[in-house]
């Protein structure tokens, strides 16, 4: 009798869970790599052939204003798997992987909490510490062989597909005959792309050798839309459509130069559909059946919605909106965006959108769009690039690239898509460009971001605690620090006589921005203050001193600059040294420092990104035996 009793009440369960299971959403979470909605069918591009993405497009829900908060895949998807932010967490700067809290877990944890399944194929790339944990902790399988179908019974699944055929690596970075092999090849002749049939967009000449490049966007993001259809047509087949939401998006915008990496719209800006089938589509707050929404949406938003969609709770330390569901939050009037180092290329930018405008500040304005990253460097594209500019054949615009960036810019993302006209000078935008400023300003200030130390100091402060936690604390006095950055970029005499004052300060990262900032100054201006700049090259802080050196080097042609730089160049901190030949790179004169990029280059104690920066202070000196 008690043992038929248990038996019943075991099989009540399993009945009883199996319904659940049938009446709760399957989530199946589409991926692909660096891509902007300007180069997808369903958001207006007539010349691109993507059928499957449009189909759902058009049977779904398009949103216009989604957009990653980082420019680059491992920031991107550390906010997408934990729904924090990267300047909060510290992770914005590309594959650092500093420690996290332990209480901040991959959103599928809680997933599994309610019963889904979860799973994901292949890509993780979460830029934390200790990632095989993390990962193993997050999902019931992440693998190549990962899906729906190692799931028992019936059970509701989430499965996230990553897709790598548009990654950058396809549209720009590997060689061409690298791209035919693995893409054009791929492609049955009647769904490729001809290097004469799309619009350039105009920050590129549009010449045969461009076009020839371009293309490889083009036929990259077809492919993926092929094996979307692929994917798609095994849930099919699998009879799970009908019980099935689908969530596709890119990960950050094009992988193409001044896209990928840039904190403007085209770095940030990604498509973003939700298809909802019939028996759910209660769930979609903006209906279905080809809407489109201009809703504001973040990758930070992805994790809470994905949690309270399945019933759990949502933990405090997500900062996003829910989209959907019974606990769906009121939409927002503006989000706030971020970009720190990208592979070599040291940079931060912060950036807020209404969907209309974007604002974006350069803290680091002296790089320009076109900054040196190795990644970008080796690609044919971007060599053809720079032997146009040093031929002359680019105009002002294509030129710009080039240049030293605008501390600030502003531009209309919706009539103005290739962002080519900053319109921060603009008397018809003052308005709207005094709200963003104060509206990002105090976000910060409220967030403590914590990537306005340099990454020197994250790294040591890690050793002891978290850069999450450690923002909060006393020993981070944000708005001091903030005070010194907010004028790094601009210029003029009173600026100059702030920066060289902070010079002194008790707080050596108010004396890094102050020398931050003066790196962005122009010569004339500094002449005067020659004497007092030489004071400062002897700082305790190596970050301070390199900055001194390289301004004094630059303007001045220091000996004593020079000796210096070229001894941080030896030095055993790999951050100190990718920080100097950074600087270096974008110095007139680089004959002095050959030899001494040479040796680090042959070392192999440094991290990777260091050999990087080597390579490309090598080959735009000329240097062929590295």
């Amino acid at each position: 009798m008690d043992c038929n009793y248990k038996l019943i009440i075991a099989l009540f369960f399993i009945v009883t869970n199996s319904v659940l299971g049938q009446e709760r959403p399957n989530i199946l979470w589409i991926t692909i790599e660096d891509t902007s909605p300007q180069f997808i069918g369903a958001y207006g591009n007539t010349e691109a052939r993507t059928p499957v993405i449009d189909q759902l497009s058009k049977e779904g829900v398009r949103f216009t204003n989604a957009f990653s908060t980082g420019t680059v895949c491992s920031p991107s998807r550390s906010a997408i798997i934990t729904g924090a932010r990267t300047y909060e967490m510290g992770t914005g700067h590309h594959r650092s992987a500093f420690p996290i809290p332990d209480y901040i877990h991959g959103f599928p944890y809680y997933m599994k909490k309610q019963g889904y399944y979860v799973t994901n194929n292949r890509k993780t790339d979460y830029n934390v510490a200790n990632v095989k944990e993390f990962t193993q902790e997050t999902w019931h399988e992440s693998s190549n062989r990962a899906g729906w179908w190692g799931r028992k019974g019936s059970e509701p699944f989430f499965a996230v597909f990553n897709f790598a055929e548009s990654h950058q690596s396809r549209t720009m970075t590997n060689s061409y005959e690298w791209y035919l092999k693995h893409v054009l090849e791929h492609l049955p002749k009647e769904n490729q792309i001809a290097e004469d049939a799309f619009t350039m967009p105009p920050f590129y000449r549009d010449s045969p050798q461009m076009r020839k490049q371009f293309a490889r966007v083009y036929n990259s993001i077809k492919l993926t839309d092929l094996r979307i259809g692929k994917l798609l047509q095994r849930l099919e087949k699998d009879n799970l459509r009908q019980n099935t939401i689908i969530i596709f998006y890119a990960d950050h915008g094009e992988g193409i130069p001044r896209g990928k990496t840039n904190g403007i719209n085209l770095g940030y800006r990604v498509p973003f559909i939700i298809w909802f089938p019939e028996k759910f589509k209660h769930l979609s707050p903006w209906g279905t059946g080809g809407v489109v929404s201009d809703e504001l949406i973040t990758f930070e938003d992805l994790a809470p919605s994905m949690v309270s969609l399945v019933g759990g709770r949502v933990p405090d330390y997500m900062n996003g909106r829910i989209l959907m569901g019974n606990k769906r939050n009121t939409p927002t009037d503006y989000v706030i965006l971020s970009s720190d180092r990208a592979d070599n290329g040291n940079d931060l930018v912060r950036s807020i959108t209404d969907g209309t405008y974007m604002y974006s500040r350069n803290y680091m304005p002296f790089v320009p769009e076109m900054r040196y990253l190795n990644y970008v460097e080796i690609a044919e594209i971007t060599q053809q690039m720079r032997d146009d500019l040093q031929n002359d054949l680019l105009n002002p615009l294509q030129r710009k690239l080039f240049s030293p960036r605008s501390p600030e810019v502003l531009f209309n993302i919706e009539e103005d898509i290739w962002e080519t006209n900053n319109l921060i000078d603009s008397k018809g935008t003052r308005k709207i460009l005094k709200t963003m400023r104060t509206q990002l300003d105090e976000k910060l200030i409220k967030s403590h971001d914590i990537h306005f130390l340099p990454e020197y100091e994250i790294e040591k402060i890690s050793k002891n605690t978290t850069p999450y936690e450690y923002r909060m604390g006393a020993e981070y006095p944000f708005k001091q620090i903030y005070s010194a950055a907010s004028i790094s970029g601009k210029k003029g005499e009173s600026v100059i006589q702030k920066q060289i004052e902070l010079l002194s300060s008790k707080n050596k990262i108010v004396r890094y921005w102050a020398s931050m900032g003066l790196m962005s100054q122009e010569k004339g201006l500094l002449d005067k203050y020659q004497t007092q700049l030489i004071n400062f090259l002897e700082d305790d802080y190596e970050p301070v001193s390199i900055n001194m050196a390289t301004i004094l080097f630059q303007k001045y042609n220091d000996v004593i600059a020079k000796k210096k730089l070229i001894a941080y160049c030896k030095s055993k901190d790999s951050h100190l040294v990718l920080m100097t030949i950074n600087n270096l790179l974008y110095v007139d004169y680089k004959e002095p420092f050959i030899e001494t990029v040479q040796f680090v280059n042959a070392l192999t104690t440094h991290k990777r990104f260091v050999k990087d920066a080597c390579k490309d202070f090598l080959h735009i000196t000329g240097v062929t035996n590295y």
